[in-house]
C-alpha cells in the first residue's frame, strides 16, 4: 500500500466505489474522496463521450462548473488530445502533448486555461459491454505535476472502477426494463400492488394510485390494503396470506381471484392476488413477495387513436367510432357522440368490419383492445 493512502482509507474509497452505482449522482462520494486524497482541483468522471450527435454523460467533483461541461460537451470535446488512451493504463497528459505544445493549443488557451487546468492524469476504461468510460483527474499550472505514486495509486482503483461500471450497466438495464413493463401496464390499465413478506406494500403503479386516491373499493391503511366490505377484507387477507405461504414453500406460483363491491356503486373490481417467484438468492425483508393485480371496468382504453388508424388503416371517422365502440358505448350512443346518424354509422362499421376481417362488433372491440394499440 502507498504511504499516502492507508488500508482504512484505501478500504472506504472502494466501498464508496462499489457504492457508486446506488447514489443518485453515480460515484460522486467516491469521486471527490479521490480529490481531496489526490489533492487536485477537479476529478471528472464521462461514462459516456460526448460526440458530434450526443452530448457526453459526465459526473464531476463539487466545484466544478456547468458552463464549463456544456461548453465541453458542445464544442471542445473535438480538440481534446487526451482521448483514445491505452485501455485501462493510467497516463498523463504531459506524456501525450509536450508543455509547449500544450500551452500553444486552442483547447488549452480557450478551454483548460480559464479553468486554471494544466496537469491531467488519466485512465479508460473499454468494457467488454460496450462501455467507453473516461476518468480525468486535474490541477492547476502552479501546481506540482503528477508523478508515479498518483499514478500508481489512481491505478488501484481501475479495476474496482471497472466493475462497478459493470454492475451500474446492469442495475440500469433491469431499471430501464422494468420502467419499460411498467408503463406498457399502465397503459393497458392495470392497477399493480407489491407487496412484501409482511403483507405490507412496497410498490404501486400510477393505476393503483388513482384507485387508492378514489378510496373507492380500496384502500391503503397503514401501510397495508384493505378492499370492499370487511368480508371482502377477510376474503383478500386470507388469499395473501395463502400466497405468501406458497412462496415460502417453493411452490408453484398461486393464483387467486376476488371480486369487489364499490361503496359508490360502480362497477365491482377485479382483484388477482399472485405470489412472486423468487430467484434462487433472494433474501430480506423487503423482496416482492405477492403482486396484486387491480382490473376497472369503468376505466376507458387509453389507446391513441392515431395508433389505432395506422394499425387498422382506418379512416378518421371510422377510429373515432372504433375508440368510442372499445370504450363501452353502444353503437347508437356512438352515433350521438359522433353528431352523425345510425345509418352513417352502421356504414362507418361494415368498413371496419370488411377492413379487420371481423364480423361483429364485440369482436371489432375484442381485437383493439387486444392488439398493441393500448402500449401506445
Amino acid at each position: 500500500m502507498l504511504p499516502s493512502l492507508s488500508l482504512d482509507s484505501f478500504s472506504e474509497l472502494v466501498g464508496q466505489l462499489y457504492q457508486g452505482p446506488l447514489e443518485n449522482i453515480p460515484w460522486v462520494t467516491f469521486l471527490n474522496q479521490l480529490n481531496l486524497h489526490l489533492c487536485s482541483k477537479y476529478v471528472t468522471f464521462i461514462l459516456r463521450p460526448p460526440s458530434a450527435h450526443v452530448d457526453g454523460l459526465m459526473v464531476n467533483t463539487t466545484g466544478s462548473s456547468t458552463e464549463t461541461t456544456a461548453s465541453y460537451n458542445k464544442h471542445f470535446f473535438a480538440m481534446d488530445p487526451f482521448v483514445d488512451l491505452p485501455n485501462r493504463e493510467v497516463v498523463t497528459l504531459a506524456g501525450y502533448v509536450s508543455n509547449d505544445e500544450l500551452l500553444q493549443s486552442e483547447f488549452y488557451k480557450n478551454f483548460l486555461e480559464p479553468a486554471d487546468v494544466f496537469h491531467i492524469l488519466g485512465a479508460d476504461i473499454n468494457t467488454c459491454d460496450g462501455a467507453q468510460c473516461r476518468i480525468r483527474i486535474s490541477r492547476g499550472r502552479s501546481d506540482k505535476a503528477f508523478g508515479d505514486d498518483e499514478k500508481q495509486l489512481l491505478a488501484r482503483f481501475i479495476p474496482h472502477l471497472e466493475r462497478s461500471i459493470k454492475v451500474h450497466m446492469q442495475l440500469n438495464r433491469i431499471e430501464t426494463e422494468r420502467n419499460l413493463y411498467a408503463g406498457a401496464v399502465d397503459q393497458m390499465a392495470v392497477g399493480t400492488i407489491i407487496l412484501d413478506e409482511t403483507g405490507k406494500v412496497l410498490q404501486t403503479n400510477q393505476v393503483a394510485d388513482r384507485l387508492i386516491q378514489e378510496k373507492d373499493g380500496i384502500k391503503l391503511i397503514n401501510d397495508g390494503l384493505q378492499v370492499g366490505t370487511a368480508r371482502d377484507t377477510q376474503e383478500f387477507r386470507r388469499l395473501v396470506k395463502q400466497s405468501l405461504l406458497s412462496q415460502k414453500s417453493s411452490n408453484p406460483s398461486v393464483v387467486e381471484a376476488l371480486r369487489v363491491q364499490r361503496p359508490s356503486g360502480r362497477a365491482d373490481l377485479g382483484i388477482i392476488v399472485r405470489s412472486v417467484p423468487l430467484s434462487a438468492w433472494s433474501e430480506g425483508k423487503q423482496c416482492p413477495t405477492v403482486v396484486i393485480f387491480i382490473s376497472d371496468p369503468e376505466q376507458q382504453s387509453s389507446a391513441p387513436q392515431e395508433i389505432v388508424r395506422a394499425l387498422f388503416d382506418f379512416t378518421p371517422a371510422e377510429t373515432q367510432l372504433a375508440m368510442l365502440l372499445a370504450n363501452g358505448l353502444t353503437l347508437d350512443e356512438a352515433s350521438e357522440e359522433l353528431g352523425i346518424s345510425r345509418n352513417t354509422s352502421r356504414a362507418h362499421l361494415r368498413s371496419t368490419f370488411s377492413k379487420t376481417g371481423v364480423t361483429r362488433q364485440t369482436m371489432l372491440v375484442r381485437l383493439i383492445l387486444r392488439s398493441v394499440a393500448t402500449l401506445g
